[in-house]
């Protein structure tokens, strides 16, 4: 899987590595010591699980692929994209393993795919799903991955993610959160779990339909390219209205834009990216104004800049955490 993670080595060369490993435990002659050499290479770093990870789906779940996707795989690579053709070997295995299982004929019955992803502070991932949707997380994030034969389900349990989803009508992508969940069969779009009282869709590309976790299939709010909506603690679903897909999916680049935001607002995606919470005196403070845009690895920058855009200023405690209050 791709992964922005720092490694020492290109992401290219991870995947040949990858490949390179999954042909050679196929076969029966691997000793104790190239064992370990592997173990050693799949803990070196957190891609290279990822990519193994990929591998492994596509061997064990080479029928969810769609069958365009498949035969693009074994394609000769164009000679402004050489690399090396054990990659297309394995490809081409996984394309026979496909066709082995009747992929073409609608006799097979798709094998499970499961993962689980996270983030920590400060940290951004993007991640290939072996159908071909994409996923980018924001700090802070946990979400598990279920494929099954009607469906391609992903439990949000914490944080953001926006997610480019690979269109499939026979089998709907379905995102869920403690109190809703988002249904769409192809299309971008973001979803931000705040703790365990709201989620929040804004959807870029496409439509998506939002519900209740439990809601029965006629309740939802349909939204396109432009609109959000969210749901809060009861499962109540808003109306759709309008957003800025850029502004809201900002984070993807690391940054911090906000438009016209309240501090309270502001102060709650700022702790997002620190270890101890920010947080505003009262509510005089909490609905102050600010548009700006920081960049979300530094919110320092932010916190030292904040009393000359507005009559405030920022006092630490003794636990570490900090204080917005009036000047």
């Amino acid at each position: 899987m791709m992964d922005t993670r720092d490694c020492a080595c290109g992401q290219t060369t991870v995947r040949d590595d990858a490949a390179r490993w999954f042909v050679r435990l196929q076969e029966p002659t691997v000793g104790a010591d190239e064992q370990q050499r592997f173990d050693a290479w799949l803990n070196e770093h957190p891609q290279h699980r990822d990519e193994f990870q990929l591998l492994l789906g596509l061997w064990t779940a080479a029928d969810l692929l769609p069958a365009p996707r498949l035969k693009a795989l074994v394609e000769t690579p164009s000679r402004r994209e050489r690399r090396p053709l054990l990659r297309y070997a394995v490809a081409a295995s996984v394309l026979a393993v496909a066709l082995g299982l009747g992929l073409f004929s609608g006799l097979n019955h798709p094998a499970g795919y499961r993962a689980e992803f996270t983030t920590a502070l400060g940290e951004r991932r993007h991640v290939a799903l072996p159908d071909g949707s994409l996923i980018d997380m924001n700090s802070r994030s946990r979400l598990q991955v279920r494929y099954e034969k009607d469906r391609r389900l992903i439990e949000l349990s914490e944080g953001e993610a926006m997610f480019s989803v690979e269109h499939d009508t026979s089998r709907p992508f379905v995102v869920e959160t403690g109190n809703g969940k988002v249904t769409v069969t192809g299309t971008r779009f973001d979803v931000r779990r705040d703790d365990v009282t709201q989620t929040r869709v804004a959807v870029e590309q496409g439509t998506v339909k939002v519900q209740a976790r439990n809601a029965p299939d006629h309740q939802f709010i349909s939204l396109t390219a432009g609109l959000g909506s969210f749901i809060d603690a009861q499962g109540n679903v808003a109306a759709a209205y309008a957003v800025n897909p850029a502004e809201l999916t900002a984070w993807r680049s690391g940054k911090l834009v906000f438009n016209d935001a309240s501090l309270s607002e502001v102060a709650a995606e700022v702790s997002r990216y620190r270890e101890k919470p920010l947080t505003v005196s009262n509510p005089a403070v909490a609905s102050l104004r600010l548009t700006s845009v920081f960049k979300s690895d530094n919110t320092e920058a932010l916190l030292k800049a904040l009393p000359s855009i507005l009559p405030v200023a920022v006092r630490t405690h003794a636990d570490g955490s900090q204080e917005i209050i009036s000047k």
